[in-house]
Parts: structure tokens; sequence; C-alpha cells
């Protein structure tokens, strides 16, 4: 299943495909006993695209054919073992993918010509995932981050190892020269090919970058790197070695005083735009404000969703079992601030007081 929605993966994502392009979400569960449903609610939700396959008329019996295949291949690959908050599916001629998101989905299907993106987008970047690169003399490992977890990411490069036959990590820790390792013009080259590799990997899939490593690597990396120079350094050794739930422990105090002070300046900001006229809260307000491209910094509760009927001028608080009710909107307005150029900002539930769990600064 995928989960890294790189600038290159969301433009591939938003191509036009030959009628159908099938998207299918759902709810998921991460415990018991809520994921024991998850199963049979997947299972029903691509028996209704399969439905809307066979009464769309504009669909030939070939391609309806191959889009059914495609979601039946797509199924066989979801594992609920490890189910997050959401889950998607993409199916069109000649291929598939399956997404799982760290936030809620709407359960709905989609036939269009494009794939449905915005709750991929949302939740990426509610996610706010970033990098962490763990150094030591012999070895250094990249782990990729999210809201609650790091796991270890093999591939570009890494996790890069030295040869036993030029370096002996054994013989500096018995004479007690671990710091002079780094200093080691065979280390140094060691550094810099991370370094390299760490800015190939932030190119194709820009991210905020954390490096953790004893102090005496931390410096080495300095002074010989580029994009990890500018890092956040997080003094603690051993984690290149390390398991995922060790780096977590040691980047979770990094990551939540960023939090904090992240929501302190987005209500400062808020604030300060309400003496300026330039504050806007509201479903309707906002998505009027992100549509007309106004919104220069967009506030979002991280589990507010509303769900809205379009009047034609106007969006309202919809009624239970409304036909036209829209359930993602709060996804669709982050995605449109986002495609115009804005910032958006998760906050904890709460914060936004009145606002009722979405506010804005505008452009104008």
């Amino acid at each position: 299943m995928e989960h890294d929605l790189s600038p290159a993966t969301l433009a591939e994502l938003r191509r036009p495909r030959p009628y159908p392009a099938v998207s299918v979400l759902t709810p998921t569960h991460r415990r018991d006993p809520l994921n024991t449903q998850d199963a049979v609610r997947l299972r029903n939700v691509v028996a209704e695209a399969k439905r809307q396959l066979e009464a769309d008329p504009a669909v030939t019996r070939d391609r309806r054919t191959e889009v059914a295949r495609q979601l039946d291949r797509a199924l066989s690959e979801v594992d609920l073992t490890h189910s997050e908050d959401g889950l998607v599916i993409f199916a069109a001629p000649g291929e598939h993918q399956v997404w799982s998101l760290a936030r809620s989905v709407p359960e709905r299907v989609v036939l269009s010509d494009t794939f449905l993106t915005r709750n991929l987008v949302s939740a990426h970047t509610a996610e706010r995932p970033f990098w962490v690169l763990s150094v030591s003399a012999d070895r250094i490992t990249l782990w990729s981050g999210g809201v609650d977890r790091v796991v270890e990411e093999p591939g570009g490069g890494f996790p890069m190892t030295r040869r036993a036959e030029n370096f002996d990590p054994e013989r500096l820790e018995r004479i007690g020269d671990q710091p002079s390792a780094f200093r080691d013009e065979g280390t140094r080259h060691f550094l810099r090919d991370a370094d390299a590799a760490m800015d190939a990997v932030l190119r194709r899939h820009p991210r905020p970058l954390y490096v953790t490593g004893e102090p005496a690597a931390l410096s080495a990396l300095s002074e010989v790197g580029s994009v990890t120079k500018d890092a956040v350094h997080v003094p603690h050794g051993g984690l290149a070695h390390g398991t995922h739930e060790a780096v977590w422990q040691a980047i979770r105090p990094v990551l939540e005083e960023e939090a904090r002070q992240s929501t302190a300046q987005v209500l400062k900001e808020l604030e300060a735009a309400r003496g300026r006229k330039e504050f806007a809260a509201g479903v309707d307000e906002l998505w009027q404000s992100a549509r007309d491209g106004r919104v220069r910094l967009l506030a979002v509760e991280e589990n507010y969703r509303v769900t809205v009927r379009d009047t034609g001028e106007h969006l309202v608080i919809a009624a239970n079992g409304d036909l036209d009710a829209r359930d993602d909107i709060v996804d669709e307005i982050v995605e449109q601030c986002l495609e115009t150029g804005a910032e958006v900002r998760f906050v904890p539930d709460g914060t936004l007081g009145d606002a009722d769990g979405m506010a804005a600064v505008l452009r104008y």
C-alpha cells in the first residue's frame, strides 16, 4: 500500500485517464472492536463500485471487465492488519493503487476521468511527514516519520554502511577514541556521501529533516555537508543501529515542542488578521475565499469534519440522510488552498475556539 505523496506522484495521480477512473474511499480503524468490520465494509464499497460500472451506459463491456479486474487486484493487496484511519483505492484500465491514510475519509465511490485526490492531499498535509537521518561512524540510517511513528526507509542509498576492512568500530571503542573517528578522512567522505544521498531524497520527496547522532558526528556532518547542515540536529547517539521505537522516542519531544510553537504562531497570526479585517471563518466563507485564491494561511483543527449541502450560492449544514451532502468539504478546502499557494496548518482540537474548527488569514 502507498503512503508517500510526493509532488511527482500527485501530478501523476491527477493526470486524466480513459473513462472510467474509479476512486473508492472508505474509513478504516486501527483498533478493536471497530476494525473487525473494516473487511466487510471494504468488500461492500468495492461491490458498489462494480455496480456503478455495470449501470453506467458510458462504460463499454471490455472496459468494465478490465476495471473490475483492477479493483479485485487492489482488494487483494489491502492489508487491514495495519489499518490506519482511511483507505483509498484507485482503479482504471491497466492500473490500480491502494493508499492507506492517517486521516479518516468518507465512504464513497466516484467514477470520472481523473482520480479523486483531495483526501490524499489533506491527509498528507495533516500528517506533516518528515525524515530522520541517524548518523554513526559506520552506519547511517534513514527513517520516514509521520504523526505517531517512524519507520525505516530502505532505498535511495540507505542504509549506508562502511566496509569492515576500512573501519574498525570495536577498536575505536576499546581505545576510547570514538570522537576522532569523525576527524578521519574516510569517515568524512562517508558523511559527504550520505549528505549527497539525502539531497537526492529531498529533491524527490521534500520534507523537514532531523539528524540524530553523537555531538561529534553532528559537528562533522555540519562541516562536510550542505543539506544536512541546515537540518534540525538532535544529539542522541546509537540510533543508526537502533529500533524505530527508539528513534521515535528520541525525536518525539522535539516534534512536540515545534508543534506547540507552531500553534502559538498560528494563533498570533489569526489574532493579528482580525485587527486588519483579514480574518475569515465558517465553512461557507472559507470555501468562497479558497476558490477566489484569497487565503494566505488556513488553520484547521486536526479532527474537524463537517457535512454540507451546496445551495448554488452558499454552503449550508446538511441534514442527516441528505443525498446531495458533501462530507469531505474540509478536504476540498484544504486542497483548494494548497492549489493557490496558501499555507495550511493543522492544530489540536479546540485550539480555534469560536472559529468552529477552521479559520484563515486572507491575502486581501
